[in-house]
């Protein structure tokens, strides 16, 4: 097996110091000239040299590492903000964790503490309403954290969001001027984190302000039975009127419609929307009406916002709201 290059070994190669490699590896070129620096970076192309996280760590008093912790890392949205991340932390010598907690206490617990003892620098977050401990445990570790997606209401927190609230608000207002009469949210438990609070409760003030009630069916986390879906929508669809259904979780949505399909709804009286979800929306029949968010940008401004942290230069604005899009298609005519 070949002998795993260090530091002492570069410096050795290039006939310099240690401490002249360890800057070069960290960016810190104003001590050294012209010359040193290209015959470092030539030598540690040549030999394909890649630093030890743990010896960087115990030189530089940092390691370059961001973890990540995201609720559900399968939909698309999660895997957009994880690009976005990476996008940022590539462009700035950073590497990236991922830590999927399935919104669970536990695992937002482990992933925590593996991520703190591995010498993270700083986190990207999408916490759940649990999380305040562990937002006490980060800050007495000396870690900067960014929270995305579903933030906590607290006025010295760093989070980047999306407008959720005011983009289900102005499509249901919409849907109102369109002539649905009934509407009925699919959604799952919105106390667990603030981004469903938000959607739920922009649908039901807008419905509020225009004085019309709603249905509501709370579902599991993807542990739903489609049946459940399916025999509460034929009992709102046998009334007959013009039926507005709203699935705000990205991930209940494919269920909601194929309910719908096996019903065998008429789109003409009954409309749906969702979010995101676009990798397919756009291809079903007929195409759904999504909220999108920009998730790619979110998750590039979560890294800009928490590398600008990390290395003190505090440029960026801590706490920054997007805008969702609204894409009108044929299921709400």
């Amino acid at each position: 097996m070949t002998k795993k290059l260090t530091i002492k070994d570069i410096a050795e190669m290039t006939q310099t110091s240690k401490t002249t490699v360890s800057f070069f590896l960290n960016g810190k070129y104003e001590k050294m000239s012209q010359g040193t620096r290209e015959k470092i970076e030539q030598v540690i192309q040549e030999t394909n040299y890649k630093p030890s996280i743990v010896a960087r760590s115990l030189n530089s008093k940092t390691t370059k590492l961001i973890g990540v912790l995201i609720g559900d890392i399968t939909n698309s949205f999660s895997n957009q903000i994880v690009k976005g991340i990476e996008d940022i932390a590539s462009q700035n010598g950073y590497q990236v964790i991922i830590g999927n907690s399935d919104y669970k206490q536990e695992n937002e617990d482990n992933y925590i503490e593996s991520m703190l003892l591995l010498g993270v620098d700083g986190f990207i977050i999408q916490p759940t309403s649990t999380f305040r401990k562990y937002s006490r445990i980060i800050e007495e570790k000396k870690k900067k954290m960014v929270f995305f997606d579903s933030q906590l209401y607290e006025h010295r927190t760093s989070w980047v969001k999306t407008n959720n609230y005011d983009a289900v608000y102005d499509a249901i207002q919409n849907c109102v001027t369109k002539g649905y009469e009934d509407f009925v949210m699919i959604t799952a438990d919105t106390s667990r984190i603030s981004t469903r609070i938000e959607r739920a409760s922009g649908f039901i003030d807008a419905l509020n302000d225009a004085n019309i009630e709603h249905d509501l069916l709370i579902i599991e986390d993807k542990q739903t039975e489609l049946e459940n879906i399916r025999n509460f929508l034929k009992g709102v669809f046998e009334r007959e009127k013009r039926t507005l259904v709203f699935a705000p979780n990205c991930w209940a949505l494919p269920l909601v419609f194929t309910a719908m399909k096996e019903l065998d709804y008429d789109s003409s009286r009954i409309g749906l929307i969702g979010f995101d979800n676009t990798e397919w929306t756009d291809l079903s029949s007929p195409r759904i009406t999504t909220i999108v968010q920009p998730a790619f940008e979110e998750g590039q401004q979560a890294t800009k916002i928490l590398i600008d942290q990390i290395e003190g230069k505090h440029q960026e604005e801590k706490q920054q709201v997007l805008d969702c899009a609204i894409h009108w298609k044929e299921s709400t005519v």
